[in-house]
């Protein structure tokens, strides 16, 4: 049972009563004062599940003045009387006059009714069925200002289109008391409303008649008779007053009663246009409004929607109102079905966007190709354009106009790519299905772009979920990240990376951040193994510390596996770096440079040992030679001239051994055979055994002059010339050598005479053109000239 309790409060009194053997709580307010305010009051919620249970609040204000209930958002709605609230909380206000209670009627939350003021005194009402949690309305109760009518609503009506009934009091009775009822409307910028009477009861009125007045704004205002059309399609806000009339109070006679509806919707014309999908195999269209503070409605076949979506193969007429370009998103979605895969690979067609109709307003802000699988099988991507693909991680972002974001439809984001140049992706593989979302980057509609954005194909089903095919750059690093980074990999999924490195070069491999789970089964695990040979694989696990550095001479193969985590995620950024093989490039080098070496070496040699076969080998004799200077044979020659040296000066000259065969007639036959050799006219000298001391030793000139020189520079006797020393023949003469009539032209003409008979010498000069030797070459010879031989003097 409940007890009798009272409580009071500041500024106003309140008197909660709970008699005893009742449901019901009432709660007594008087405001004697303009500043009086309260709360609604709400008892313990679980109690008395098992009643009905009614609230009451009987509220009390000054003679001429409104008592104001304030309803929080979203406020307050009018009932039909036959309708109930679907939260099953019902609130009465009445209306205490004095021609009797007047019903305002009844309300439920959750409406467009946020403030409602009623004459002098009045009552609130909350019902709560049993077995019903109590859930009011916090409204606030006070004292407002001076009163127009019977009662006052406030209402804000929401965006359009949009409409709501209102009642007035009594409305299954009639109102029959002379009095004012008011509705102050609020509308959003940009729309318009419309008034509708749907059903009017008029009295029967002794004095004056029922009107409506409206007040548009601050400036415009009209009245009309309820029986009148009402406004329609106007703008901005507006106010309605209902003045009745003074009704006969008769028995069975009907009061006033009206029902009517207010419609707001958007102003102004709207675009627009038709889509046709029935060409367009698999594509469809969605249009979003991304703003919402903006007033834009759009409609599908004359239907209002928050989110317009075409299916494909369909035809649609679209409508636009006030819409914004910069505010809507425009996507599309095209769905590939792949052929079967047997043994080997299938190629499908390059993924282009289809031409759309020009006449959307909406520029393509994304488009996504689904390729759906129809056995178990692999998707692989390339790039078309000649260039690789470049996944976009934070130390490298891509800067081309659109980017690509992977997928696998039951799994996670593979990541987001581009083709670049600086691409190092030369192919991805993906088991299953397969999402690729195109978006752009630095341009504004993707109709702009025709592609082709990727080439894709259909292979045999590969054990690893991702599989990259990558060549790294020689010019810079080359990073790449595990699917769904920073994200971690899904559990019990694998990613591996088939890393090609050119010739001449190895590649330095290095984990340069690493986000390792606890694993709940299993193990992550990361490892290396080389593709062309069976060197051992490295590897390590979650709860093992990845080593610096890790390089590769030859290409390679990275696997990554992760496990069933228990905890934290497995997520790894990485980066290869090319550096060129410097020992082997420096090795070929050094090889081909000895190699070169030995082969010049090897022609030097042959060229001297030709060099000294090809060179004629004489033996030196010493020729004298009138008015000439006395020189050796082959490429020897005194280191001075005659006239700097003392090589022609003698002690001693035995005379009879010099010229004895000249004086001596007897011994002409002699001299005629052994004066001569080989074609010159020589004679022998005995060794010098003179004095040696006032003789200076010249210096040697040449390499072989001074080998065949003996030490001290003591004259060597005269050799026989060799056969391959053959200088001309000089000029025969006419007569016999042993003749005395013979004139040797070539003696000196200061000490040689021709014995021409017993007579006087005969003293003979040598001509002008005769005082040198030109020695001819002979034609066996070498190209090496013969040395000249000068007369001595």
């Amino acid at each position: 049972m409940w007890r009798s309790t009272k409580k009071w409060v500041s500024h106003n009194m309140q008197i909660l009563n709970y008699p005893l053997d009742t449901n019901h709580l009432n709660l007594y307010t008087d405001c004697p004062t303009t500043d009086c305010s309260i709360n609604a009051v709400h008892p313990d919620s679980t109690r008395f599940l098992e009643f009905t249970r009614t609230f009451t609040w009987d509220l009390k204000v000054q003679s001429g003045k409104v008592f104001q209930l304030d309803f929080p958002s979203p406020g307050m709605r009018q009932l039909k009387p036959s309708e109930s609230c679907p939260d099953k909380h019902t609130y009465t206000i009445t209306a205490y006059q004095r021609a009797g209670p007047a019903n305002i009627g009844l309300f439920c939350r959750n409406g467009t009714i946020s403030r409602i003021q009623v004459l002098y005194r009045g009552r609130v009402t909350l019902e709560v069925p049993k077995g019903t949690d109590l859930n009011p309305s916090d409204f606030k109760a006070s004292m407002g200002p001076a009163a127009t009518g019977v009662v006052e609503m406030d209402v804000k009506l929401p965006r359009g289109p949009f409409s709501v009934d209102f009642f007035t009091p009594n409305y299954a009775t009639g109102y029959y008391d002379e009095q004012k009822m008011k509705w102050n409307f609020a509308l959003k910028p940009m729309h318009n409303f419309t008034v509708r009477f749907q059903n009017y009861a008029p009295p029967e009125c002794k004095k004056k008649t029922v009107m409506c007045d409206y007040a548009l704004g601050d400036k415009t205002s009209f009245t009309m008779a309820p029986t009148e059309t009402q406004p329609a399609n106007k703008q901005g806000d507006f106010s309605l007053t209902l003045a009745n009339c003074d009704v006969k109070k008769v028995a069975n006679v009907p009061g006033l009663s009206l029902n009517f509806n207010v419609e707001v919707f958007r102003s102004g014309t709207p675009y627009l246009c038709t889509v046709d999908l029935q060409n367009e195999e698999g594509l469809s269209l969605q249009i979003e409004n991304k703003n919402p503070e903006s007033y834009c409605e759009m409609s599908l076949n004359s239907v209002m929607q928050e989110k317009i979506v075409v299916p494909a193969g369909t035809k649609a007429d679209l409508s636009f109102l006030d819409c914004p370009v910069q505010d809507l998103q425009l996507t599309a979605t095209k769905v590939i079905d792949c052929p079967s895969v047997s043994a080997r690979d299938v190629t499908g067609p390059s993924l282009t966007i289809p031409t759309l109709d020009p006449s959307l307003p909406v520029p393509l802000h994304q488009f996504t190709w689904l390729l759906r699988l129809r056995d178990q099988s692999t998707v692989d991507l390339m790039s078309p354009k000649g260039s690789y693909l470049h996944q976009s991680l934070p130390d490298k972002q891509c800067n081309e106009r659109v980017s690509l974001l992977i997928s696998e439809t039951e799994g996670s984001n593979i990541g987001q790519f581009c083709s670049a140049a600086e691409g190092t992706i030369q192919k991805i593989q993906i088991k299953g299905n397969v999402s690729i979302t195109l978006t752009p980057k630095t341009i504004k509609d993707l109709s702009q772009e025709k592609g082709p954005f990727l080439k894709f194909g259909i292979s045999p089903e590969i054990t690893e979920n991702v599989i990259y095919s990558v060549s790294p750059l020689i010019s810079g690093p080359m990073y790449f990240a595990t699917p769904n980074w920073p994200d971690g990999m899904n559990p019990s999924s694998s990613a591996s990376w088939i890393i090609y490195i050119p010739q001449e070069y190895k590649a330095e491999l290095l984990f340069s951040n690493v986000s390792k789970p606890k694993c709940d089964s299993g193990h992550t695990e990361v490892s290396i193994r080389p593709l062309d040979s069976q060197d051992q694989t490295q590897s390590w696990r979650e709860d093992q510390s990845f080593t610096g550095p890790v390089v590769q001479q030859q290409s390679f193969y990275l696997n990554m596996s992760n496990c069933e985590p228990k905890s934290d995620r497995f997520a790894v950024l990485s980066k290869i770096s090319l550096q060129k093989e410097t020992k082997k490039f420096l090795g070929i080098i050094l090889a081909i440079v000895g190699v070169l070496l030995l082969v010049i070496i090897t022609l030097i040699v042959v060229c001297v040992i030709r060099k000294r076969k090809n060179k004629p080998k004489t033996n030196r004799s010493s020729i004298y030679m009138p008015r000439g200077k006395p020189v050796l044979p082959g490429n020897a020659g005194f280191p001075k001239s005659r006239a700097d040296n003392e090589s022609h000066v003698y002690a001693s000259i035995d005379d009879p051994t010099m010229y004895g065969h000249l004086v001596d007639k007897n011994q002409l036959a002699e001299v005629d055979n052994g004066a001569w050799s080989n074609g010159h006219q020589v004679d022998a000298y005995p060794p010098f055994t003179g004095p040696m001391d006032s003789i200076p030793a010249a210096p040697d000139s040449s390499a072989e002059y001074s080998l065949d020189r003996r030490e001290g520079d003591a004259f060597q006797p005269f050799l026989n010339p060799p056969n391959t020393f053959n200088l001309p023949r000089p000029r025969s003469p006419l007569i016999s050598l042993g003749s005395l009539g013979f004139e040797d032209r070539r003696m000196m003409d200061n000490a040689l005479n021709t014995f021409k008979s017993v007579g006087g010498i005969n003293p003979i000069r040598l001509s002008a053109d005769e005082s040198r030797l030109q020695p001819q070459m002979d034609s066996d010879s070498d190209s090496y000239p013969e040395p000249e031989y000068e007369v001595a003097i």
